[in-house]
C-alpha cells in the first residue's frame, strides 16, 4: 500500500522527540521472625528506578521504598509487591512524598501495588503524600489478597498541589482503585476519580476547596472495636475534618484538609492508635 501521509507530517512524526518514561519494580517477601522484629528477610528484587531499603530498627521490621526518578510522569510504570508471610509482621512506607508531574500526552503514569498476607501476618502498608501538580494524570490500582485472620492497615494521603509555595491546581486526571479480598472473597472495592477541571470538584459532597484527602482503612479482626477511639481522635481538627465507618471485621476513615501539613497533623495520630506503634521514622524526618 502506498503512503499518502504528507511529506510534512512524516518529517514532523520522524523528528518528534521520543519522551523518557520510567521504569520501576520491587519485590519484597518476608516469613515470619521472633519478636521484637516478627519478620526476616525471604526475597528482595528491585529493578529499574524503583529500590527498597530495610532500615534497622528496635522494634517490628520496617522497609522504605523510592522512586530514584524524582516522581511520576506520563507514562511511567512502577509496579510494587509485597509478600508477607504467615505470622510476620512487616511495616512499608515510601521514603518521602512522592510526586505527580504533567503530563505531556493524554496517558497517565501507572502504578500497581499487590499486598499478599498469610495466616495471621500483620502487614502496615503506610506510603508517605502524593503531591498532584497541575495537568498531572495518574493511574493506580492496589490490589490485597489477605487471609481471614490476617491484618492490613492502609493509607493513601493526596496533596493537590503546594499551596504555601502559591501553586494553583487547574485541572486533574487522578485514579485510584482498590481491591481487597479476604479468605478469597472480595471484601472491599473502592474508587476515587478527580478527572477535569478542579473548579467543578469543589462542591462539598466532593473537595469542598480542600487541597489534600486521605482514605484509610484497617482490615483485621479487631477493626471495629477500634472505631470509637479512631472517631475521637478525627474530632475536633485543626485545618481538617474526617469521618469513620465499621462494619465486617472493617474500619475505613475519609479525611479531607486545607493542606498537606493539616492532613498529616490530622493521620499521624490516627495511625499511631491503629498501629499501636510510632509512626516509621521516614514519617517523622
Amino acid at each position: 500500500m502506498l503512503d499518502t501521509a504528507p511529506a510534512e507530517t512524516s518529517r514532523a512524526a520522524a523528528t518528534a522527540p521520543r519522551l523518557a518514561r520510567a521504569r520501576g519494580a520491587v519485590r519484597l517477601g518476608v516469613a515470619a521472625a521472633p519478636a521484637p522484629a516478627g519478620a526476616r528477610l525471604v526475597a528482595l528484587r528491585q529493578q529499574g528506578s524503583a529500590k527498597c531499603f530495610l532500615p534497622r530498627t528496635f522494634g517490628r521490621m520496617e522497609a522504605v521504598i523510592l522512586n530514584t526518578a524524582g516522581g511520576l510522569a506520563g507514562g511511567d510504570r512502577f509496579d510494587w509487591r509485597v509478600e508477607v508471610g504467615a505470622g510476620a509482621r512487616l511495616s512499608v512506607a515510601t521514603q518521602a512524598a512522592e510526586r505527580g508531574y504533567r503530563a505531556l500526552d493524554e496517558e497517565p503514569a501507572r502504578v500497581a501495588t499487590h499486598l499478599a498476607l498469610g495466616p495471621g501476618a500483620a502487614l502496615d502498608w503506610l506510603p508517605q503524600e502524593t503531591i498532584l501538580y497541575d495537568g498531572a494524570a495518574l493511574s493506580r490500582r492496589v490490589e490485597v489478597e489477605m487471609a481471614e485472620d490476617a491484618r492490613l492497615l492502609a493509607v493513601e494521603p493526596v496533596v493537590i498541589g503546594r499551596r504555601a509555595s502559591g501553586e494553583t491546581v487547574r485541572s486533574l486526571a487522578h485514579r485510584d482503585q482498590w481491591r481487597v479480598r479476604r479468605g478469597g472473597r472480595l471484601a472491599w472495592a473502592d474508587g476515587l476519580r478527580l478527572v477535569g477541571e478542579m473548579a467543578a470538584l469543589g462542591g462539598r459532597a466532593a473537595l469542598g476547596g480542600a487541597g489534600a484527602l486521605a482514605t484509610l482503612l484497617l482490615v483485621a479482626p479487631e477493626a471495629e472495636a477500634m472505631r470509637d477511639g479512631l472517631r475521637e481522635r478525627l474530632a475536633d481538627l485543626e485545618g481538617a475534618e474526617g469521618g469513620a465507618s465499621a462494619w465486617n471485621g472493617m474500619l475505613l476513615a475519609r479525611l479531607r484538609a486545607r493542606d498537606g501539613l493539616a492532613l498529616r497533623r490530622a493521620l499521624a495520630p490516627a495511625l499511631e492508635y491503629l498501629r499501636g506503634d510510632p509512626l516509621p521514622r521516614v514519617w517523622t524526618i
